[in-house]
């Protein structure tokens, strides 16, 4: 949620901003009850997804879930480049394996927003097959690979203070050999969300293995400007044990701003949502923000209920906070 609200989408990821703002409060009348779902005009009333949920989908096609305007395109340097990409004919999905994600052989250079070719490919298959969501595999290092390779760095604990964006040496070797997202709650259940505030990144565990890596931006212990006047917060998102409690379809305006496609966890307050910007740092007023391609699929991939939503666990604090 921001403070003004916007629904468009930007090219670029907005990164360390520390005057931005997340999402947290929702009006009274959000808490008493929960009104339909809105039309096709972007911002929506919530609507409570818990009678009669269905069990989710599995992770739709990369393909098909691109929907943000990627970076304009920047050729990777001469002589380093494989030959010239010639697209798959199919859907990439992640976790997949087999020649259309074949094994990763590092790139003797560094990777920036905005190249392109066939080096920029095989990093977005790499990290599809790792289950971070890298956006299409079409060779373009976009909005949505970079926030990948952000989660990536944060799970392999790699530093984000300097070239976050860059994917340099370090992240080569260790998307060779990566390391596993540190599991927070061992016996929380086969199907479970798990949210490391430290680490910024949300685990989406199914059958007690991992179906999605995102990096998120949480509240970062600091003061706001209250909607009615004033100064509110510490910005905080509480740790504990949660469940997905009600979905609201699209853009949900509250007093603070507005969150795309919230999956509330502490009732009308508290959610998973999609946002612009998700930066490196805590930026919400104690939400978990993640980013907005991820947001228009994730609520498929769980069980929305209020006896029976599927377990979020929420651990730490965020870093500041």
């Amino acid at each position: 949620m921001r403070l003004a609200a916007r629904a468009g989408r930007v090219g670029r990821v907005a990164r360390r901003r520390p005057g931005a703002l997340g999402a947290v409060a929702v009006s009274a009348a959000l808490l008493a009850g929960l009104p339909g779902q809105a039309g096709a005009t972007g911002a929506v009333a919530a609507r409570s997804a818990g009678a009669g949920a269905a069990q989710p989908a599995r992770l739709p096609g990369l393909s098909a879930l691109a929907g943000r305007a990627m970076l304009a395109g920047r050729a990777a340097p001469a002589g380093r480049a494989a030959p010239a990409y010639a697209p798959y004919q199919g859907t990439l999905r992640p976790g997949m394996t087999g020649p259309a994600a074949p094994a990763y052989t590092p790139y003797q250079g560094t990777l920036l927003p905005g190249m392109t070719g066939p080096a920029v490919l095989a990093l977005q298959q790499r990290l599809a097959q790792l289950h971070y969501y890298p956006g299409p595999a079409n060779g373009r290092f976009g909005t949505d690979t970079l926030e990948a390779v952000w989660a990536f760095k944060e799970v392999q604990g790699l530093h984000t203070r300097w070239h976050a964006d860059d994917v340099g040496h370090a992240m080569q070797l260790a998307l060779v050999s990566p390391r596993r997202p540190r599991v927070l709650v061992r016996h929380g259940g086969r199907w479970r969300i798990e949210v490391n505030l430290p680490a910024e990144v949300l685990v989406l565990y199914h059958h007690n293995k991992v179906e999605l890596i995102s990096h998120i931006s949480a509240g970062g212990g600091y003061y706001y400007p209250c909607a009615g006047g004033g100064t509110c917060g510490p910005a905080i998102t509480p740790d504990g044990d949660y469940r997905a409690n009600w979905f609201a379809h699209g853009w949900l305006t509250v007093p603070l701003g507005t969150m795309d496609n919230p999956v509330f966890f502490i009732g009308g307050l508290y959610a998973i949502h999609g946002d612009i910007p998700v930066p490196l740092q805590p930026a919400s007023h104690g939400c978990v923000r993640v980013p907005m391609d991820i947001a228009r699929f994730f609520h498929k991939l769980i069980r929305i209920s209020p006896s029976d939503g599927t377990p979020i666990y929420i651990r730490g604090l965020a870093p500041g906070a």
